[in-house]
Order: C-alpha cells, then structure tokens, then sequence
C-alpha cells in the first residue's frame, strides 16, 4: 500500500494548483487521474490559447446558492497572483475584452509550467489510474485504485463536474460527496447554447449562421456580447452567459441594437429617405438577414415615410425587446461548466474541507461554484486549489 500525506484525485486545474502548494508545504503528496494527460480543460480552453483567468474577477462574477463562499479564497489567491506566476515563468499573453487574459502562444505553456511546478514541489503523479473505491479508517482515507491501495492523511476530490462527457467528466466528486454525507446542488448545464421548439426554429432557422452583438436579459441578469443564431437556437458569448441563469419555462428578452437610439434611427429615416423600407433602415445597424427577419416579424412593410410615431415604436421594440422562449439547451455534450456541485453549506469557505468528514476537501468545479465566461472558472480553480493546498 502507497501512503502519503495528500492524495488529490484530478489532474486539472485546481487538483495540480493544490498539489503544488501542499508539496511546497513539504507534503508528500500523490496526484491521480484516470486521463492519461493532465489538464485537458486547459489544453482545449480559449481556442487552444487558454483564457488563463479574468483581470476583472471578483465574487459578483460568480454563482452559488451561497454567494459568500467564495469570497475567502478570491481574495486570498487573486488574478494578480497567478498573473505573477505567468509572468516569472516567461509565459507572454495578452488581455482581450472584458478582462479576458489568453497566453500569446499555446495553453500547453500553462499545464507545461503547472506540471513543472508540481515536479518541483515533489508531486507523484500517476495517470492513467481510475479511483474504484474510497473509505475511511479512522482518521485517514484509503482509496482502491487500478494501480493498487493508497492510504492518506487528507483527500481532495478536484474531479470537477459533469461538462464535457467526450474528455472524461464523470459524476465521481458527488459520488463521494453523498457517500460521506454532503449534500449537492443539481447540477445543470452551464455556458450552454439554448434550443429552440421546432415552431420558433421555424421562424429563425433563415438567420442560422448570422451573428451580432446582443444585450441579453433573463431573471435580473443582462449580457451584452456577440450572439448567434444556430441551426438549433441561439449561441455566442451572451447566449453563454445568461444560460446560468435561465430555467426551463423561461423567456429571454434579446436587444438586437444595445445603446442604439432607434427612434431617432427610424425618424431621421422618415424625414430624409421616406422611400425606404423597413428592413433597408434596419440593416444599417444590423445583418441583412436578421434586419429582414425582424421586419417581417414585426409585420413591417412598405415606406417607412408612412408609419406614424407609434408604428415605429412597436419596431423598436421588437428590435430593442424580442422575447424568446427557449425550450432547453445543448446539454452536458456542449456545456463549458457545471453549474451547482457539492454543496458549500458543507464546507470551509477557508480550506474547502468537509466539515463532517475532517481530511476531505472539494475544489474546483466539484463545488457548487459557478463563473461566468471568461477565464472566471480558472480563477476559481487557482483561488480554491491554492486555499487548499495552504490546509492539506
């Protein structure tokens, strides 16, 4: 039998942040994973370029059903720190919109220098080994692995959620939640493109394909980011975002035009080009496609020269207001993030450790803390990883 002092089964983001911490404590500690490369989140995150974390990320930028819990470990470990390490390793990047940061070259510069870091720190880590079985023994936890027993002094389950099935993702961390009597928050798709029901695709199948900049609204939450229409329903970055807080039965409220006056754009129209129609004033703002689809949506034909003031508010609103209903979304196939997990009601919000089962943590996506798009779910990686790993 293998004995250590930690044992960290998952190899992604926050399971190697951990690890390299509690080995620099001078820990022995044992990395496991059932893939056979580490950090394969990492690997195909931000178009291979890895959107490493957000230089805007704070506690509002995340859901849980208790907001508060992740306030301890973002501002003990916060983007500026990890930027720090980027930084000493040499890694260029760049930072995007919105206070998104991506390396200059490949995400493999960020697994490269967490894999170092955990050689470094004297990390074992073994791949290619599925976790069967885990139990305790008075103090200390033994885990039945493909590759023998390993005994441990602390257990943390970094084996993040249910998105992404085709890399691996499985159910294990609330496997292990519930078996040692920690509750779990239903864990659902996140940053997930919505579906449509085949009488709506039936209207917007013509703009498959066509993207603009949306300002996107469901349940008190607004995003403006680019948004696309599929073949299916709606996706992009806004779409992305404001499916963490959409629920089946929901509508979403769509601005096709965000900080656009189109009243003034319609009645300037009226006065200096009476003959045009509709959608021809429309698509100076807009794609052709999608200014004729909302014209004929909102029954608008003929000169626009035509239309009293009130005609041309209800344009506006269907362009400024178009209320859609999805019907569900792209599911776990598609999903970038699991939104719920192990609920944090049983845990540290300072070391992450289950409060009934002293020696067990859960990082990561594990934990029923949610960011939005945008490097926010690494921060929480590193910021969870990294309070763990100060505790282990």
């Amino acid at each position: 039998m293998k004995t250590v002092d930690v044992c960290i089964v998952g190899a992604g983001a926050a399971g190697m942040m951990c690890a390299i911490e509690a080995g620099r404590r001078g820990r022995r500690v044992m990395l496991i994973d059932h893939a056979s490369a580490p950090g394969e989140k990492i690997r195909i995150s931000g178009g291979g370029r890895c959107n490493f974390t957000n230089s805007r990320a704070g506690p509002k930028n995340f859901l849980s059903k208790n907001p508060h819990f992740c306030v301890s470990a973002l501002k003990r470990y916060t983007p500026a720190d990890f930027i720090a390490r980027v930084d000493a390793r040499g890694i260029a990047w760049h930072e995007k919109t919105l206070g998104q940061l991506f390396c200059d070259q490949s995400s493999k510069q960020i697994i490269d220098m967490l894999t170092g870091d955990c050689r470094e720190a004297n990390v074992e880590m073994r791949l290619s080994t599925a976790v069967t079985e885990v139990a305790r023994d008075d103090d200390r936890y033994r885990l039945t692995t493909e590759a023998g027993p390993i005994d441990c002094a602390a257990l943390v389950i970094a084996t993040g959620g249910k998105s992404i099935p085709k890399m691996g993702a499985t159910g294990f961390a609330y496997r292990i939640a519930r078996q040692f009597g920690l509750a779990i928050v239903e864990p659902r798709p996140a940053l997930v493109p919505l579906t449509f029901a085949e009488d709506l695709l039936a209207q917007t199948k013509v703009l498959s394909g066509v993207s603009t900049e949306a300002a996107v609204s469901c349940n008190g939450a607004t995003f403006r980011e680019a948004l696309l229409f599929t073949h299916r329903g709606v996706s992009g970055p806004s779409i992305l975002q404001i499916s963490s807080y959409w629920r089946e039965g929901d509508e979403i409220s769509i601005d096709l035009a965000p900080g656009a006056d189109l009243s003034a754009l319609f009645k300037d129209a009226r006065r200096q080009s009476g003959k045009s129609a509709p959608h021809t004033v429309l698509s100076a703002i807009l794609p052709k496609r999608l200014a004729e689809a909302i014209a004929n949506r909102a029954g608008a034909e003929g000169r626009i020269a035509d239309y009293s003031d009130a005609r041309l508010a209800s344009l506006c609103n269907a362009v400024a207001d178009w209320r859609l209903k999805p019907v569900g979304s792209e599911g776990w196939r598609t999903a970038e993030v699991t939104l719920g997990g192990v609920d944090t009601a049983g845990l540290s919000s300072k070391t992450m450790e289950a409060t009934q089962a002293p020696g067990l943590y859960f990082i990561g996506e594990a934990v029923d803390v949610t960011g939005w798009l945008g490097g926010y779910n690494f921060q929480w990686a590193w910021s969870s990883g990294w309070a763990a790993g100060q505790a282990v």
